[in-house]
């Protein structure tokens, strides 16, 4: 429906070398390399021309990816390793010490780190940021409460759940995500989908492969610039290996971003149907 092209040049994250860890999950403006008074400004102008000057079949928007903060499974992950979560604690629900499934929740830490990104947006609102017009969600509980923490106070929008914003799934029990009827009740402050089923109707035991999830995350791009034309400025609150879903759809190689960090990119979508 859409090729994508990102525009660099803007965010210290553009840059094909940059360092997730040297720049930070959560850097200064978001990284936006201008730090001038009217940075913002600045920068909306620059994407309204673009979109001005495009063709029909041509659009420009900056999305705001942002990553969950800590939840418990990052922290058995990090507690067994990497090829031991994989080969075999993923699997289970916990260890006794820790709980990480199903659906893997925010620790303290992560909390801490979502709030960190609300007190960037609450800074940068004095600069002129714009609030993003359309703004999505995963719908497992620590991309949910990542989403809460880091807009209360900032927008009055409601965020929409969208299944296919959720993480890589299958296997790993973190990923497997509870009731609908669960999110309406825990998560008030959002809306959901259309067709968003009750049971988690995607996951199995069997490992969602990268290639599947980047198909997925293309689904969603295309939606929101099929269906959110005037939305120049959108939000996606979501999981480090759908990110790198959207990533891949985009042309960009993968950018390991930290848990509670935030990735702008300017977007270029042109319609070939």
């Amino acid at each position: 429906m859409f090729i994508y092209e990102t525009i660099p040049g803007y965010f210290a994250q553009d840059e094909p070398l940059a360092d997730p860890v040297a720049i930070g999950a959560v850097p200064a403006r978001f990284g936006l390399i201008d730090s001038s008074d009217t940075r913002w400004s600045n920068l909306t102008t620059k994407l309204r021309d673009l979109n001005t000057s495009a063709g029909h079949k041509t659009s420009y928007k900056l999305i705001f990816f942002g990553r969950h903060g800590q939840g418990y499974h990052n922290v058995a992950e990090e507690k067994y390793g990497t090829e031991a979560w994989d080969d075999y604690w993923a699997m289970l629900y916990g260890d006794g010490e820790l709980t990480w499934g199903p659906d893997s929740e925010l620790t303290a830490l992560g909390k801490e780190q979502a709030a960190a990104v609300h007190k960037v947006w609450k800074e940068e609102l004095t600069a002129g940021i714009p609030l993003p017009q359309k703004m999505y969600c995963s719908p497992m509980t620590r991309a949910l409460d990542t989403n809460v923490i880091t807009f209360r106070g900032v927008s009055s929008r409601r965020s929409v759940v969208v299944e296919n914003c959720r993480e890589e799934y299958g296997g790993h029990t973190c990923d497997q995500r509870k009731t609908r009827t669960y999110i309406v009740e825990a998560f008030p402050q959002v809306d959901i989908e259309a067709g968003f089923t009750e049971e988690d109707e995607l996951w199995t035991t069997e490992r969602e492969t990268a290639e599947h999830a980047a198909a997925r995350a293309q689904t969603v791009l295309d939606k929101i610039f099929k269906s959110d034309k005037d939305a120049i400025f959108v939000s996606i609150t979501a999981h480090g290996g759908i990110i790198n879903g959207f990533l891949r759809t985009l042309g960009r190689p993968r950018h390991p971003l930290p848990t509670g960090g935030v990735l702008p990119i300017i977007i270029k979508a042109t319609a070939f149907v």
